[in-house]
């Protein structure tokens, strides 16, 4: 009995994690959104919200997650947007130190300008769980869009992600 316990507990892993990796989120179409959110963490993320921005795809966008040595002038030296579009409309957030607090810092902004709905950028392999903190976070009226960016990720990154997500879902599940 035990041993098809632990069989069956290994193929529903294997076959999540072979799902978790074969359906990784792609990048979302031409969707229009009050804001735009932005994860630090990975390359490519701002730079797509930017370009997000620069598109008129969201009115506002929110950095969260930048580290705290790293103010509006370094931002704009390092990433280069256009100057009027940056002080209108770009929000650094200094709160959120991991996807978690993401969710808690992102849901802050939305508060402050009513925000009704939201593109979500991150690096594809932590879309799940990031779109799950925030989703946690967030209003239930608030409208998700994934937005992931592409990546080559390794093993290890993807057997992490993996067990970081499905123990966030399982402790949410467990009202943790």
């Amino acid at each position: 009995m035990i041993r098809r316990l632990i069989s069956a507990l290994v193929i529903v892993w294997v076959v999540g994690f072979v799902l978790f990796v074969g359906l990784l989120p792609r990048p979302a179409g031409d969707a229009t959104t009050d804001g735009i959110i932005v994860l630090t963490g990975g390359p490519g993320r701002i730079e797509r919200g930017l370009a997000l921005m620069e598109q008129h795809k969201a009115k506002r966008m929110l950095v969260s997650g930048v580290n705290l040595a790293v103010g509006r002038r370094d931002f704009l030296v390092m990433f280069r947007p256009p100057r009027a579009l940056f002080d209108c409309c770009v929000d650094l957030g200094n709160d959120a130190v991991d996807t978690r607090s993401n969710g808690a810092e992102s849901a802050a902004w939305v508060k402050k300008y009513q925000v009704r709905s939201v593109r979500l950028v991150t690096t594809d392999w932590h879309m799940r769980r990031a779109r799950f903190e925030l989703g946690q976070a967030l209003p239930k009226d608030v409208a998700i869009v994934t937005d992931a960016v592409r990546s080559e990720p390794d093993l290890p990154i993807l057997l992490t992600e993996y067990h970081k997500y499905m123990l966030r879902r399982a402790a949410a599940l467990i009202g943790f």
